[in-house]
């Protein structure tokens, strides 16, 4: 449901969808200099380190699609929440993995300063690497039956 026309929004979710490791340029048409980028892994300052952060990010992954949910652009700030779906050989073999998450942007002179983006990790990596995707399960039964 869209409670806000969001053309930023929209501009937002077609640059990632059409992102990939042949790309990584285009950063900067979306990306202010002294941007701030934070997930459940890494905060990260400056369009140099983000890049450096995507370049490793994209060089292995096979396939990355995002569909946007919800979504809101009030002023110069905005929020998506989205499914993720992507493949990459390191993680459960590369089958696709679907993961829910949403992402907080602000934007400065055109261009994003800030841009938060929460996930469950677990859901992300961790059920779906051996051992540890086990582990995992088992505490969730343990704190689901407490």
């Amino acid at each position: 449901m869209n409670i806000v026309a969001a053309p930023r929004i929209e501009n937002f979710l077609s640059f990632y969808n059409g992102l990939s490791s042949q790309n990584m340029q285009r950063l900067t048409e979306v990306y202010h200099p002294d941007v701030v980028f934070i997930d459940p892994v890494h905060e990260i300052h400056g369009l140099h380190s983000l890049s450096h952060y995507f370049e490793h990010a994209y060089a292995r992954l096979k396939y990355s699609e995002f569909v946007g949910l919800d979504k809101m652009e009030q002023g110069e700030q905005g929020f998506l929440s989205w499914k993720m779906r992507f493949s990459h050989p390191a993680i459960g073999k590369g089958k696709i993995i679907e993961v829910d998450g949403c992402s907080v942007l602000r934007w400065q002179d055109g261009v994003i300063i800030y841009h938060r983006d929460y996930y469950d990790l677990d859901e992300m990596v961790y059920q779906h690497l051996p051992g540890l995707g086990w582990v995992t399960n088992k505490v969730k039964q343990r704190m689901a039956s407490s």
